[in-house]
């Protein structure tokens, strides 16, 4: 068994087959993780017909998940640190794949509802546990690059990809199939994972702290909660108190991280200025890459008319660029300075927000563009800033600075897709007519409901234009990304350079 001490003995020491063997075994729960998200999105009216979930167990067979996951990272981070990476890991993989079997097999909604629950716990202990095991089996500073940038643009991969084979697995089978197809690869996971990946664990972990569970539980999933339904269903006085609350919460869990030497989030982490640099940018990145999903699926299927599994095929296009740009970034950061890189990144995606800021009313190829464009950008930023957190975090502590990043992503997608779509929602409300029903003001779907076709070309219209206002918020955001993030890191690095020479004397 290898403990985190070893891991920084030979900084420089490269990784040989095994370990990029490793890497990709690894890549399994995290394309699973991400699927996971999308996957019902076809499946829902099969689950209707053989369950008949009202329509709130129907919303959280969705929601409960994202929840779950975004609740518990913090806690499994941490869990991880002290327990060893692999072992959480391994425990989340059985989790996942008997929640999976229990998905595909419920006979009632509340039975689905636990099911996607215990999934969401599962993808709490994988997702932090594989980027933590990255972080330690590439001591190499340019071949973690290289892995972590695999590991983003793998990650935004895998939500495009799940929509699209749980499409393909209903043409041919019945809904849990879309559940059954995680276990193959998660057996495969506890088989080869013990052979091939290492142990790694802090050993000095200290004694967990079982109140900072349920705090940083209450701080994270009522901010995202209500951030989240305020996007589905505008602002509203409870979804402000809801999030409120959960602000308090987090002050209180703040507050004792800083007074306790056990604290689940070691203040270790923030000693370099890299570390809170990274989760803020990765999440503003977040932000946009959220924000943009909000409207470009609309578009496709309520605009341009498309079916959902056309729609589904044609959004999975600017994936195809996008599994270049995050390893192609981190390489050229390795031979120029990381801070341009970034930069570029952030300036990129809003070049892309401004290609969509131009699309019209039969606009696919344009559309798609700009998705591109902005995608690639995004994962540039998110596969460089990951990979400073957590090259700046103690190796012992790996999987709870992957925690933080993971949570500080939900939280931004959580804000760009409200703070976005409440900017495009704003729009479309006033450009559609007073006299039209309440439900075709509030969205496009609602007005193609009404089957009015000239209702239709209206709203089509008026939400073209609201999609063209939110892409030149999230444009000006992005360009406000770029600048602090020169501010950041320029600073980080001022600071590093003074600090060098004490170090050495």
């Amino acid at each position: 068994m290898t403990n985190a001490t070893s891991t920084t003995a030979e900084p420089g020491h490269l990784a040989g087959r095994r370990e990029w063997t490793a890497f990709v075994v690894l890549l399994l729960p995290l394309l699973l993780v991400s699927m996971d998200v999308s996957v019902l999105f076809f499946a829902i009216p099969s689950i209707d017909r053989d369950l008949a979930p009202s329509a709130t167990q129907q919303l959280w067979i969705f929601d409960v998940y994202a929840f779950a996951l975004a609740g518990l990272l913090i806690t499994m981070g941490s869990l991880g640190d002290r327990i060893g990476r692999r072992k959480l890991l391994l425990l989340g993989a059985f989790a996942f794949s008997a929640a999976s079997v229990a998905a595909a097999y419920s006979t009632s909604p509340e039975m689905l509802i636990a099911a996607r629950a215990l999934l969401g716990i599962g993808g709490a202990t994988l997702m932090p546990s594989t980027m933590g095991l990255v972080r330690n089996m590439f001591r190499d500073e340019r071949q973690r690059g290289r892995a972590v940038g695999i590991w983003s643009g793998a990650m935004a991969g895998g939500i495009a990809l799940g929509s699209v084979l749980s499409g393909v697995m209903l043409q041919h089978f019945w809904w849990g199939s879309v559940f059954l197809i995680n276990v193959p690869a998660m057996v495969l996971l506890l088989v080869l994972v013990p052979v091939l990946v290492p142990e790694f664990k802090d050993p000095n972990p200290g004694r967990f702290d079982f109140l900072s569970v349920p705090l940083s539980m209450g701080a994270v999933l009522p901010v995202v909660y209500g951030i989240k339904e305020s996007a589905a269903h505008g602002l509203d006085l409870r979804y402000g108190l809801t999030v409120a609350a959960g602000l308090l919460v987090g002050w209180f869990f703040v507050r004792r991280q800083r007074n306790r030497s056990d604290a689940m989030i070691s203040r270790e982490l923030f000693r370099d200025r890299g570390f809170a640099a990274g989760i803020g940018l990765n999440s503003l990145a977040a932000f946009a890459m959220m924000g943009s999903a909000f409207f470009t699926t609309q578009y496709l299927q309520s605009v341009l008319g498309m079916g959902t599994m056309e729609a589904a095929l044609w959004s999975m296009a600017p994936s195809l660029a996008v599994g270049a740009a995050a390893p192609t970034a981190t390489a050229i950061a390795q031979r120029t300075d990381r801070t341009r890189v970034v930069c570029a990144g952030f300036v990129i995606a809003a070049a892309g927000f401004a290609v969509l800021a131009l699309t019209g009313t039969d606009s696919l190829w344009l559309l798609l563009g700009g998705c591109a464009v902005m995608s690639c950008g995004i994962v540039t930023v998110m596969a460089l800033v990951s990979d400073l957190a957590l090259s700046t975090a103690p190796p012992e502590k790996a999987s709870s600075a992957a925690s933080l990043l993971e949570t500080g992503q939900e939280f931004g997608g959580a804000m760009g897709m409200a703070l976005l779509g409440a900017v495009a929602t704003a729009v479309y409300t006033a450009d559609m007519p007073g006299s039209a029903p309440q439900a075709a003001r509030k969205t496009l779907p609602g007005a193609v409901a009404t089957g009015d076709g000239s209702l239709i070309s209206v709203g089509r219209e008026a939400f073209v234009h609201s999609m063209q206002y939110a892409s030149v918020a999230g444009a000006a955001l992005l360009l406000a990304g770029a600048v602090l993030a020169v501010t950041l890191l320029r600073r980080r690095s001022a600071v590093a350079a003074r600090e060098e020479p004490a170090l050495t004397n």
